[in-house]
């Protein structure tokens, strides 16, 4: 099983946005899957104000995350003048070319700070590919693909953390991921798995029993 991840400078600073916090939460080992990582851990201000609000839906996210945040685990950062100047250009204007605070606060951040920012969103994505087509982006799987994460962890709960991450988290599978996901978790966890796009789940499902198959011919044979 190899490791399709793009975070591969240990030296980068790995700004997290609201949705990769969800997602280690949901994993059930986000303390050890961020320490096992060589990089610097870090959470804009506003990120952490998007996840207070989850606390009137019932969520505790903001809570895990101020427990990562005193263990030191995790780093609240502040924008300053400098990465406040990229937030405004990524907050002010049509809908279609903005975006939420906790996502613009994680690309202003990792622009001025050398860092590789983590965002889930597809929208985000793209804008921060067209505005800032240098800045490394990833997203929370490849955080969970590094090798150091395979290594703290093992393959078993790694891919128990990963099945969390995915129907509690409901965490975003890019095409680039899928194939590392299935193979990581298996078909039949897999098929409960709806932030998984339909197309991989069913073509997991229809390769499985032709599997099974094979394996029934080779014992007969």
């Amino acid at each position: 099983m190899g490791s399709p991840t793009s975070l591969i400078d240990g030296q980068m600073t790995i700004v997290a946005d609201a949705s990769a916090v969800i997602n280690l939460n949901a994993s059930g080992c986000a303390r050890d899957i961020i320490r096992a990582l060589p990089n610097k851990f870090v959470v804009p201000a506003d990120v952490v104000d998007e996840l207070e609000e989850g606390r009137r839906r019932g969520r505790q996210d903001a809570e895990m995350l101020a427990a990562l945040v005193k263990d030191r685990a995790v780093e609240m950062v502040e924008l300053d003048d400098d990465s406040g100047a990229h937030f405004e250009r990524l907050v002010v204007g049509p809908a279609a070319m903005t975006l939420d605070d906790g996502e613009a606060a994680t690309i202003a951040y990792a622009v001025t700070h050398q860092g590789l920012a983590v965002i889930d969103e597809t929208k985000a994505t793209r804008l921060c590919a067209r505005i800032y087509p240098s800045l490394p982006v990833g997203c929370t799987v490849d955080i969970l693909a590094h090798s150091a994460v395979l290594q703290a962890l093992g393959r078993e709960r790694l891919a128990d953390a990963v099945y969390k991450a995915l129907r509690e988290g409901r965490m975003r599978v890019f095409q680039r991921h899928t194939r590392w996901v299935l193979d990581l978790i298996g078909p039949e966890r897999a098929e409960g798995c709806p932030s998984l796009p339909r197309t991989a789940r069913k073509a997991q499902q229809a390769v499985t029993p032709a599997a099974n198959g094979a394996a029934k011919v080779n014992e007969k044979g």
